[in-house]
């Protein structure tokens, strides 16, 4: 159970320097986030700005050169390899802007199978696959190979395969980039929705402002520190 005074994820000081052919390249310098319970935050700024960094720092996809991530009250900072892998599959949901499905298999599949290699039953894979791609409207799409499927629904099975484990903290980098308008605020609507009805913490970055405007607060990366924005 979530506690709703608790944030699931806090960056304190987090620190990101890249080391280039023309020197070194600070792209994070001091950033602090808290992120609670059920709330959807936005991450905008330019290309280069260092969205991404900070979204691979906050997944423990890449160690940040100075601060910490907490999270759900566990410091990851120090983590080995192999229990920042296990918080990454049992805490944490990603949604990229390219799908990534595996081609070769079923929508079913593909969402049942972070289930599975977390030690899930096939059967309760199964079961929590139908259940998520049912509430994202893909009921009669289950069996159907990505290849299959539009563009939208192919990023509804990557939501959907995002949130299988359950995850406390969802990370999306641009989940609506490569879809048409119309398409891009359905999307979004759905993993709004899927946020909202399992208190999920995400933090979404985004170019599109019109969908920024739902989100409950929005930060622009600027400079290697975050600014909060209103609309």
């Amino acid at each position: 159970m979530s506690d709703p005074a608790t944030p699931v994820l806090s960056l304190r000081g987090v620190e990101r320097t890249y080391v280039t052919d023309a020197g070194s390249l600070p792209v994070l310098k001091g950033v602090d986030l808290d992120i609670m319970p059920g709330e959807i935050v936005g991450l905008i700024g330019p290309s280069g700005s260092g969205k991404s960094s900070l979204l691979h720092a906050a997944g423990l996809l890449e160690r940040p050169d100075g601060g910490t991530v907490t999270i759900i009250g566990k410091d990851c900072t120090r983590l080995n390899d192999r229990a920042r892998t296990r918080m990454r599959l049992s805490g944490i949901g990603f949604v990229y802007q390219f799908h990534h499905l595996l081609p070769e298999f079923s929508a079913l599949e593909n969402v049942a199978m972070p289930a599975m290699i977390a030690g899930r039953s096939r059967a309760w894979a199964a079961a929590r696959a139908e259940t998520l791609l049912t509430r994202l409207g893909l009921a009669a799409r289950l069996q159907h190979q990505p290849g299959q499927l539009s563009g939208g629904e192919q990023q509804r099975v990557a939501l959907a395969r995002a949130l299988t484990n359950e995850p406390r903290l969802l990370l999306a980098d641009e989940p609506t980039g490569n879809l048409d308008p119309d398409t891009a605020a359905d999307v979004f609507q759905s993993l709004y929705d899927l946020a909202r009805d399992t208190g999920v913490a995400a933090l979404i970055a985004t170019h599109n402002m019109d969908l920024a405007r739902y989100m409950d607060r929005v930060f622009a990366l600027k400079d290697g520190h975050l600014e909060e924005r209103s609309f």
